[in-house]
């Protein structure tokens, strides 16, 4: 048995089954399927150096396991002082056996190398079933020895199918392994993808309805939602007011208790000096008691003598 890629055998085996359930295909030659992929880099730097391409030209040919060719420039740009024949790029096409080998080394080694990985975006599709993933750094790929690598640079990789819609175009390369975010949602509106036939007028007026009905109700919910916050911060300040009130109240009382007691410490203070007053004259009185006796005793000695 000749030998056959891990994805290409899955293909064959499983997803050609699960697409034509998915989508009702009569045929099996009606499911889509991945026909080849192209890695393609820019190198603008090498208009002043040209061992620039031979670089990019030997990382694609590590990277893809087949001889990468230099892409030539079509017209002069004399802003880029780039002239037509000058090779400024590189690429290499992948089909059949090789691309299904490049494909599995990109999901299970290259991606996961990939710093803060989240999945790839669903935007890189064109419409017409072909999808394109920008890488920034080459050196996720194994291949790629970073020691030798002269300059971090990107490549663009083209995904090629034969499905006819966007949606069926990743249902396959979800099913290949391709880890896209969730949430992708694909416009399928007539009116949004096409021109606008009169037969598809009152559909377009109906969805415009619609969508003009959904904006009111949401308008009509947030007036509410207005309405209640401002009611509930009308009863916050009323409620504040009414507490600020309490708690002059009780300042109010608090102070008319302190100027009480104020009082009561003035008519203690006054006791108290009314009772030193008083004291002071005992002492007065006393001290004239006894100069008065004093003055008798001298009198009775003087008449004694």
């Amino acid at each position: 048995m000749s030998y056959q890629p891990r994805l290409k055998k899955e293909f064959n085996e499983r997803i050609v089954s699960s697409l034509k359930k998915e989508y009702s295909y009569k045929n099996v030659m009606m499911v889509p399927k991945l026909m080849k992929i192209v890695i393609s880099k820019g190198v603008g730097a090498a208009v002043s150096d040209k061992k620039l391409i031979d670089h990019a030209i030997e990382e694609l040919t590590m990277i893809s396991g087949q001889k990468a060719i230099a892409t030539i420039s079509k017209k002069d740009v004399a802003s880029f002082k780039l002239r037509k024949g000058m090779p400024i790029g590189a690429k290499v096409t992948l089909r059949s056996e090789r691309m299904y080998e490049f494909l599995d080394r990109l999901i299970t080694s290259a991606l996961p190398r990939v710093r803060d990985f989240q999945g790839i975006k669903s935007s890189g599709f064109d419409g017409r079933g072909n999808y394109n993933l920008g890488v920034t750094e080459q050196i996720i790929f194994p291949e790629i020895d970073i020691d030798k690598v002269n300059k971090i640079s990107g490549m663009d990789i083209s995904f090629v199918t034969s499905a006819n819609t966007d949606k069926e175009a990743q249902s396959l390369l979800s099913e290949l392994g391709l880890p896209f975010k969730k949430n992708t949602n694909f416009n399928t509106n007539p009116q949004v993808s096409g021109e606008i036939n009169i037969e598809n007028a009152p559909v377009v007026e109906e969805a415009i309805a619609s969508e003009a009905n959904e904006v009111v109700e949401p308008k009509e919910d947030i007036q509410v939602v207005e309405e209640a916050v401002v009611e509930e911060a009308v009863v916050s300040e009323a409620n504040e007011v009414v507490e600020s009130k309490e708690d002059t109240q009780v300042v109010e009382e608090a102070v008319v208790s302190e100027a009480n007691e104020v009082v009561e410490s003035k008519e203690d203070t006054q006791v108290v000096e009314e009772a030193i007053a008083s004291e002071a004259n005992e002492v007065v009185e006393s001290k004239e008691d006894n100069q008065i006796d004093v003055d008798e005793d001298v009198n009775n000695k003087k008449e004694k003598e």
